[in-house]
């Protein structure tokens, strides 16, 4: 296994279109440890992307670590990263606010599904498969409208960076899913956690894997 780095940093490998991958280096950000970590863009779905030697799934997030080892998975490396750096950690304490999170992944997940059941050709979509993630997305979408409403995420964790990350997706690169109609508390969060220093620097391109 190879050094993660030639200055004994870990490096943290995304792609610029991963909202897994974005909701680490927002983390990064917010917990001052951008300086400390290495930031390495790879490509996916590539038998020479620069990840696999260090994650052989070939998956983004992974934090590859001076020791050799390297975690994947968004959640672990949150873990990783709480255990570093001298600010708040990442991962909500209480049950509810891990329920609030496990909940947005399992929304990131389902549009996840979805854009790429959109990405095939039209003759090999499965309707089923798109109403389905339809459904759950806006389904999911409503109680988070419910819980905005009361002031839900107004604490910035692993909850509020994975709603940050799904919305930020679906703004630019699944453009389909209309998730403001109806929902204006949803919607006038977003607009004030976009203006975060960790959510600009990390937006993805409009386009791409």
């Amino acid at each position: 296994m190879t050094d993660s780095s030639s200055a004994g940093k870990p490096r943290l490998f995304y792609s610029e279109g991963s909202p897994y991958a974005r909701i680490c280096r927002m983390a990064l950000r917010e917990r001052g440890l951008a300086q400390a970590v290495d930031e390495a863009v790879t490509t996916l779905r590539d038998p020479a992307a620069a990840v696999l030697p260090y994650n052989p799934v070939g998956r983004v997030p992974a934090l590859a670590l001076p020791d050799g080892t390297t975690l994947t998975e968004t959640t672990l490396i949150l873990g990783w990263l709480d255990g570093h750096g001298g600010r708040p950690g990442m991962m909500p304490a209480s049950a509810s606010g891990q329920a609030a999170y496990g909940r947005v992944l399992g929304l990131l997940d389902g549009v996840a599904v979805w854009n790429r059941e959109l990405r095939r050709p039209a003759s090999e979509r499965s309707p089923s498969v798109i109403a389905l993630e339809l459904g759950r997305a806006n389904r999911v979408a409503d109680v988070l409208e419910s819980q905005a409403a009361q002031g839900a995420f107004s604490t910035v964790d692993a909850g509020f960076l994975a709603l940050a990350a799904v919305l930020g997706y679906a703004e630019r690169r699944h453009t389909v899913w209309k998730w403001r109609e109806g929902r204006p508390f949803l919607d006038q969060w977003f607009a004030q956690a976009s203006g975060r220093a960790a959510f600009c620097e990390t937006l993805p391109p409009p386009s791409g894997i």
